[in-house]
């Protein structure tokens, strides 16, 4: 940013799957700090592709037996991790809307529509559905047919989508990031870049992204934020 130009340009890249709760509760502390920020950037997000279960069959795996097989949840441990997430969405203004029975799905293909929705210039958008869709609406997001709805919730062209998914048009696009993305030792998400030389790692408070904000601006020669 030069001396005379009032808002800095800032990427922000942010790896994350629509199935990770941490990943909402990040970007809405993320939102807070820009809010308190505002004016002093232009801000483009871009949502990058992780899976956290790749390996998941299409059918899914029922949420409370997948944790415990895979992190060695006890079922008190879960409660207790639900019942903290649905607090803390509660005061970011999201619900978790936890249940007996509730599901994890496979993302491939809501990571390839995520890929069309960016250049529809609908990414941001899509991505709040699915995390609504998934953790708010009990709905299953490994499906094709209810991705297409929820596409069409987020100003998408829900026929195009069926397409999309249909022809496996960015398969191979949505690989490619996966990797790149691995490549850079990202094996844990959310993480947050800021203009590809900030890394961020987690669900930070909203102060912690302040700080780095306010780095980004010295850094950029334009002075502190006071």
């Amino acid at each position: 940013m030069n001396a005379g130009s009032s808002t800095l340009s800032l990427r922000i890249d942010i790896v994350s799957d629509v199935v990770c709760p941490w990943c909402i509760i990040g970007y809405r502390q993320l939102q807070r700090a820009l809010e308190q920020m505002e004016g002093l950037f232009a801000v483009d997000i871009h949502w990058q592709p992780f899976e956290l279960n790749p390996q998941m069959p299409p059918q899914g795996q029922e949420l409370r037996e997948h944790v415990a097989q895979k992190y060695g949840t006890s079922s008190e441990q879960s409660l207790a991790a639900r019942s903290r997430l649905t607090e803390l969405g509660d005061a970011l203004g999201f619900r978790f809307d936890y249940y007996d029975g509730m599901r994890v799905y496979n993302t491939f293909l809501a990571h390839q529509l995520l890929h069309w929705a960016a250049l529809e210039n609908k990414q941001t958008e899509l991505k709040m559905a699915l995390f609504e869709s998934f953790f708010s609406r009990r709905e299953n997001i490994g499906d094709a047919d209810m991705l297409a709805t929820v596409a069409g919730r987020a100003g998408l062209d829900s026929s195009q989508a069926r397409e999309v998914l249909a022809q496996g048009r960015y398969v191979s696009a949505v690989r490619d990031e996966q990797a790149r993305w691995l490549e850079r030792d990202v094996h844990a998400v959310p993480m947050f870049y800021f203009n590809d030389s900030y890394p961020v790692p987690g669900a930070q408070d909203s102060q912690t992204f302040v700080k780095v904000l306010r780095k980004v601006i010295e850094r950029s020669g334009a002075g502190a934020t006071g």
